[in-house]
């Protein structure tokens, strides 16, 4: 019988992903999900030739049964101890329908049915977004919603129909801002099983993605913001993945159900300083 090795599982096979689970993967198999198989294959082997032992897997996010799959898996070379999950869609690269499938909807979906099987004292983090914090608040009872109802009735709630969601940003923002109140909402549940959970909401961080919203139609804006943030520059992933290697090490076991923005101070100058002018 071969030996098992405790897993992570990195969804989103992108920079912001591969810098991270570079700083936690030793040791571990890592499995690379994408549902651009070519992209899994090309972060494994930047992986492989840096000497940790990581294979590519098909992956769509936005399919409870492609998730569960990928989970099948998995356990089958080891326990699940660590789930990264940096995938998703940007406003100028889909639309309304697919950034909430695969944004608010996949996220959702990872989150129940990793949190069925994470080890005890694993953990987890998601990618968010700066771009949740830019939308005008909830009520309570709003967030309560987005926060516990369960994935396959989200698309049932009034605020999440497609009449009431403006355009892709918003769908964005709303789908960013379900991330992480459903991060506090299951790390509840996640705690039952002695593991924990959080997010990192990034503002402007040089990715392969960033640079499809520099050239986009809102590049103008976005290069505006980085540049009126109090870090006058946007961010590079590996300055994300020294937060995240705090939050799924034992150095955070007293972090869960948390979200960390690290975006320059991008959003305190939106609502505080030169920013607040800029019209969403």
């Amino acid at each position: 019988m071969k030996d098992s090795k405790d897993i992570i599982v990195l969804t989103g096979a992108g920079q912001l992903g591969m810098a991270i689970v570079r700083r936690m993967g030793y040791g571990y198999k890592i499995f690379i999900a994408d549902w651009k198989f070519e992209n899994a294959v090309s972060i494994s082997q930047i992986l492989t030739e840096a000497g940790f032992d990581a294979v590519p897997f098909k992956t769509d996010i936005s399919s409870r049964k492609s998730i569960s799959e990928l989970i099948s898996a998995a356990q089958k070379e080891g326990n699940i101890a660590m789930l990264i999950n940096a995938a998703g869609v940007s406003p100028s690269q889909s639309t309304i329908e697919h950034i909430l499938e695969v944004d608010l909807y996949g996220t959702a979906v990872l989150l129940e049915e990793f949190g069925k099987v994470i080890k005890k004292g694993g953990s987890a983090i998601t990618i968010s977004s700066q771009s949740g914090y830019r939308m005008p608040a909830l009520t309570a009872e709003e967030d309560k919603l987005l926060a516990t109802t369960p994935a396959e009735s989200l698309f049932t709630l009034e605020l999440l129909q497609t009449k009431n969601i403006k355009n892709t940003l918003h769908a964005y923002q709303i789908a960013k801002r379900c991330n992480v109140k459903r991060v506090a909402a299951e790390a509840v549940i996640w705690g039952k099983r002695g593991a924990r959970i959080n997010s990192i909401s990034p503002g402007i961080i040089v990715t392969p993605l960033a640079l499809d919203e520099f050239n986009g139609p809102r590049g103008d804006f976005y290069k505006n913001m980085f540049a009126q943030s109090p870090a006058g520059r946007p961010g590079t992933a590996d300055e994300v993945a020294n937060v995240a290697e705090l939050l799924l090490s034992s150095k955070g076991a007293f972090i869960t159900g948390a979200d960390f923005l690290i975006d320059g101070g991008a959003t305190a100058s939106y609502f505080y300083g030169s920013l607040q002018t800029d019209n969403l």
